[in-house]
């Protein structure tokens, strides 16, 4: 997939450049359509203070008919035409900002919830074809959704989230299940609320349980936030750590060092086949049977056992004569 149809930059551009030589041309700065002044271009988008001009701006943009729709979506789509282009993507932009304005309440500013459904759209003016029968607005629907659900997946945290497409649906619809179920106590879904939202999403209780847990935080936090108005103390201040402490990790890993040395010094005991019956049967993690050490070393299955068991009572004494030379045995 080439750059334009990912973000239909390349068509932006295209549109604005040539639509502003053709401008340059006619020495205005405005079109005539239906008796009223329309912009020549596509009115920026600077924010959250501009929002209202913008969307007072692309209301000038008169809607199409049919007809004019569908002559206009074959000049583009059999010539190039930019400004056939211009016109398709002019006279949609009311319904991206709608689109987009369904999506507030995910957090994100909506001047760029729109500017990501304009992105969508321009791929959908790409995609188009006339002569399948429908309308641009049914078709460019579903890629100004996609384009502005995918920014809201890639913005709303910094964990990724929704990487599959159950995921995805399971997002942007829990808040609606939720709604319809009056499921909008604190903390987890109640049994019978999760197996529902679960079985109609076709996703797990357990990806519903974490979903509806990351969406109750309402998005990233900064674990350096202030939890009081005097600026003392952080939420990392508050976090416990599960894992062992580090005191006890360090003991532990003393305690290992000695037992294995004490078992290497054990095991001079042994002779060697000893030695290796009671590794191959008690110190792998795939141990041998007594008829395969039985077949290594010509004996019956019965005599390996009796092995083993002479084998594993001379370790035991040896580790104890080595424990109690080192004082590591309980006094008494």
């Amino acid at each position: 997939m080439d750059v334009t149809e990912r973000y239909g930059v390349i068509l932006l551009i295209d549109i604005k450049v040539k639509r502003a030589a053709s401008l340059a041309r006619e020495g205005s700065k405005s079109i005539m359509a239906s008796g009223k002044n329309v912009p020549a271009t596509i009115p920026a988008l600077g924010g959250e203070q501009s929002l209202n001009r913008y969307l007072a701006e692309i209301r000038k943009f008169p809607l199409l008919t049919a007809e004019e729709e569908y002559m206009l979506a074959k000049r583009f789509h059999e010539h190039g035409d930019p400004e056939a282009a211009t016109r398709l993507v002019t006279s949609h932009l009311r319904l991206v900002a709608k689109i987009a304005m369904g999506y507030r309440g995910y957090g994100l500013p909506a001047s760029e919830l729109i500017s990501e459904g304009n992105i969508g759209l321009m791929q959908g003016v790409k995609k188009f074809e006339p002569d399948r029968g429908f309308r641009l607005a049914t078709y460019a629907m579903w890629w100004i959704k996609a384009s502005i659900q995918e920014y809201i997946l890639r913005s709303w945290s910094l964990v990724k989230m929704g990487t599959t497409a159950a995921q995805k649906k399971l997002f942007f619809n829990l808040r609606r299940m939720k709604s319809k179920l009056d499921a909008f106590e604190d903390g987890d879904l109640k049994p019978e609320d999760l197996a529902k939202i679960a079985t109609d999403l076709g996703v797990s209780e357990e990806e519903v349980t974490q979903m509806n847990r990351r969406m109750s935080m309402g998005g990233d936090a900064s674990l350096n936030v202030s939890m009081r108005e005097d600026g003392e103390g952080e939420w990392q201040d508050m976090l416990v750590d599960q894992g062992q402490l580090q005191d006890e990790r360090l003991a532990d890993v003393e305690e290992k060092a000695v037992r294995h040395n004490m078992l290497q010094e054990a095991m001079a005991a042994l002779n060697d086949r000893e030695k290796h019956i009671l590794v191959e049967r008690r110190l792998v993690d795939e141990p041998k049977t007594l008829e395969e050490l039985s077949q290594v070393y010509g004996v019956s299955r019965e005599r390996v056992r009796q092995i083993e068991v002479r084998a594993f009572d001379k370790l035991q004494k040896a580790m104890m004569r080595i424990a109690g030379e080192k004082r590591l045995l309980p006094a008494g």
